[in-house]
């Protein structure tokens, strides 16, 4: 059900459950901040989406997610167009401010999924209601209406526009017509090839981003931080850069030693004068060679093969691996006595608001966070390290703050992609898989659990090698593979790691992926022939048929180059990808082109997906054959782009295609499923065109 509220605007908040009594967790719409005070009702529905229809004839949903250059403010902008058969220009995707009910998690591949209902039959209720309000000022019977580029039309043709109506249409509860979303088949926006409604925005710089943002008297700021993981201070000589021109403060955080200044210019001027003595952290004498021994030994046992079947065994590691966001963190933080008000790009921003108002001794009821687009995550937003180091910075020096964690910053203390080490075996006989095992460990942080995340920094405590087995996070279910099992050992370093796109799949499903390449060959099967006779899923079969039609599987290639392929299901979608690569330098490998399939069910903008399937083989190309981070004496090796050799337009491949297979399911996800697939299709191709058998990644690490 949907409620609206007699207002000036049409404004709903849908779906909702029957409190009309309490606005708790949603923001004021325009049109209670600027007229007499009213009551929205709130819903039980955990999106609390609110739609507003304006005077000036905009329609403007508050969006509980992020925007991180995904495209979900698209995705919504079309759904809402496509129900209320409005102009996509007349639509507006602001997001929404922290809220204190409700669901603004952006992860998981859940955007989409997860809003396509709700979005849907909010905007039907809306045009149900403003045909209804045309219909009884024209005085005609509501059906013979109908609706385009955001206004009604009657049967004489006569208009009026939506903003027109809203005052009208916001006192009727019960509309005359259906307030039902419409069918797939009468879809005419959704399904259809976008472009973002932000493009131009972008492009010409009016898209703000946290560093964009005025806040009045809010200083640049960076933090001194020290040369290893959880480091401590120990003792600052702060006299020189007090000393600088432009520097306005300089103060103690659990992080480091904060500047405060009149520019980031004079702020890391000012950083570099500071003469700072540090504790070495917990990790001092570990480096990977040691974190790689410890992830080996726990790994829990795979157990006894089948009697009377031959074994396809291998063990795989994968490097650590930042985030690394174009976007570097940045929050904007003003922190009185009394209350609290913070900018940044976030994608949990209720824990944010909650755990910011936590480090700095205020009710979460005095703390307002607003969100901010971000310029890129693959994860890294999920936490808000910077954000609570901005509002502890700002509340120490008793000003307002722009914060900013340069590359450096972020990649040498950030959040990233635990470490892991997998042993896979598969047992066949007969020719057919009769059992496969998969065994991991991975390091596990104690980080968040220390409870230090509140305290702003990277400051940690802690042990190692701490083995703890568990279930393996699998999707096992994919192949015919008779007895399957898995499980999972972790070890735990003192390290600030966080989800990084695909999560677990990334280096689970890859492995997996080139172990199933290996079992194809010792059964003397071509891969694709021997995915197709094992797959259990129909779709899976279909985007695998695709791309191997598509990318002319099998196709002869001269010596160092060869073809590679690989598949994966998750978020209720799945995916195939080809690639080709010429190895012929196997020091310098290129991808040279890469076909990928995908079934997510009803694509809202292909376009958008597309993009997304992009963005995922440049994972894949990067962290199978480049991207890695070392720790070497406790210290990531690694600061910038210079060395974290993510694939640049060099790298990329010279051929992309995306095949959108047609679908009238509910959405699936989409943002993280081609991670596993294309990362999978490049260690294979890598391995037949070197005839070797890649088990450390990236390869060139």
């Amino acid at each position: 059900m949907v409620y609206s509220l007699a207002a000036s605007t049409l404004t709903l908040a849908a779906p909702v459950g029957c409190d009309t009594s309490s606005a708790e967790g949603v923001e004021p719409t325009a049109a209670e901040a600027h007229g007499p005070s009213r009551v929205l009702v709130t819903g039980a529905d955990e999106e609390m989406l609110v739609l507003e229809v304006t005077a000036a004839n905009k329609v403007v949903v508050r969006l509980p997610r992020v925007e991180v250059g995904q495209g979900i403010t698209t995705a919504v902008a079309m759904m809402i167009a496509e129900e209320l058969d409005a102009r996509l220009v007349d639509v507006d995707i602001p997001l929404a401010e922290a809220r204190t009910k409700g669901n603004q998690y952006t992860g998981g591949s859940s955007s989409v999924r997860s809003l396509y209902g709700p979005a849907r039959a909010l905007a039907a209720t809306a045009r149900a209601r403003l045909v209804t309000a045309a219909a009884r000022r024209w005085h005609l019977p509501a059906r013979s209406l109908r609706t385009r580029d955001t206004m009604v039309v009657a049967p004489d043709g006569r208009t009026a526009t939506f903003g027109s109506l809203t005052a009208a249409a916001a006192r009727i509860h019960r509309p005359d017509v259906s307030s039902k979303p419409k069918p797939a088949s009468e879809h005419k926006v959704i399904g259809r090839p976008t472009g973002r409604i932000d493009a131009r925005d972008i492009v010409t710089g009016k898209a703000k981003y946290a560093g964009d943002l005025e806040v009045a008297g809010a200083k640049p700021t960076v933090v001194a931080r020290p040369p290893t993981l959880g480091g401590r201070l120990v003792s600052v000589d702060d006299r020189a850069a007090r000393a600088m021109p432009g520097v306005h403060a300089v103060v103690k955080v659990a992080g480091g030693v904060a500047v405060v200044a009149e520019s980031f210019h004079h702020a890391f001027k000012a950083r570099d004068a500071l003469r700072i003595t540090w504790r070495p952290g917990p990790l001092a004498s570990l480096s990977d060679a040691a974190i790689r021994s410890r992830l080996r030994a726990a790994v829990p046992s795979v157990g006894a093969p089948p009697r009377g079947s031959a074994q396809v065994e291998g063990e795989f590691e994968f490097a650590f691996v930042s985030h690394a966001p174009m976007e570097v963190l940045t929050a904007v933080a003003d922190v009185r006595a009394d209350r609290a008000e913070i900018w940044f790009s976030s994608q949990t921003p209720m824990d944010a608001r909650e755990s910011i108002a936590s480090a700095i001794g205020l009710p979460k009821s005095k703390v307002r966070v607003h969100v901010v687009r971000g310029g890129g995550s693959f994860g890294r937003r999920l936490n808000y390290d910077a954000a609570i180091e901005a509002a502890l910075i700002s509340k120490a020096a008793r000003r307002p703050v722009k914060l900013m964690w340069s590359r450096g910053d972020d990649i040498r203390h950030g959040r990233m992609r635990g470490a892991s080490h997998h042993r896979i075996r598969a047992s066949h006989a007969r020719g057919r898989v009769v059992a496969f095992s998969h065994a991991m460990a991975s390091v596990s942080e104690s980080y968040e659990r220390q409870g230090l995340a509140a305290q702003g920094g990277v400051a940690v405590q802690g042990g190692v090698s701490t083995v703890a087995a568990g279930p393996l996070p699998s999707d096992s279910g994919l192949y015919n593979f008779g007895r399957v099992s898995g499980s999972s050992g972790s070890v735990e370093l003192a390290m600030p790691l966080g989800a990084w796109r695909s999560v677990d799949s990334g280096t689970m499903r890859t492995a997996e992926e080139i172990v199933v390449d290996e079992v194809a060959a010792a059964l003397g099967k071509d891969p694709v022939a021997f995915r197709r006779g094992t797959l259990r899923n129909k779709a899976v079969k279909a985007v695998l048929d695709k791309v191997s039609a598509a990318g002319n599987w099998g196709r002869p290639l001269p010596s160092g180059q060869a073809q590679g392929v690989a598949v994966h299901e998750e978020y209720g979608s799945c995916v195939a990808c080809l690639v080709e690569i010429d190895a012929t330098d196997p020091k310098n490998p290129r991808v040279t082109k890469v076909v990928m399939a995908a079934d997510v069910g009803t694509a809202v903008n292909p376009r958008g997906l597309e993009a997304q399937l992009m963005g995922t083989a440049v994972d894949g190309i990067s962290t199978v054959l480049r991207a890695g981070l070392h720790i070497d004496r406790g210290a990531v090796r690694e600061g910038s782009f210079a060395d974290f050799r993510y694939a640049r337009q060099q790298h990329s491949p010279l051929r992309f295609e995306a095949h959108i297979l047609p679908s009238r399911r509910e959405p699936g996800g989409a943002g993280e499923l081609g991670v596993p697939a294309a990362a999978g299709a490049v260690a294979n191709a890598y391995a037949r065109a070197t005839r070797t058998k890649p088990r450390r990644f990236p390869i060139n690490f």
